[in-house]
């Protein structure tokens, strides 16, 4: 299936090819990023790029809330939300943790 028009789609990659990508969807006022970062040994710092690609993106600068679905037990990920974000609530459900938080406009 593939993603609406109005979907971003964000790239980290490392040695030639994607290590971790998102879709981020603008709906209002909120953002909504699905994260998924390719399993195995990946260099440092790859989900902390990921998570900033997200918040730099059109959709959730022009945004006042984003929410992240990214894979349970991801601690640089949650890490790196709650640093970019602010108010920021964690929820899992499953194999999935959901971060709500408000983006900051300096």
């Amino acid at each position: 299936m593939d993603a609406p028009d109005d979907t971003q789609h964000v790239e980290v990659e490392a040695e030639g090819r994607v290590v971790a990508s998102a879709d981020v969807l603008a709906d209002g006022d909120s953002a909504v990023a699905a994260l998924h970062v390719e399993p195995g040994h990946l260099p440092p710092g790859t989900r902390t790029r990921l998570v900033d690609a997200v918040v730099g993106t059109p959709a959730v600068a022009g945004a006042e809330r984003l929410t992240t679905a990214s894979p349970a037990g991801d601690v640089e990920v949650a890490q790196r939300v709650r640093e970019r974000l602010d108010d920021v609530e964690a929820r899992s459900v499953g194999a999935t943790t959901f971060h709500d938080g408000t983006v900051p406009h300096d």
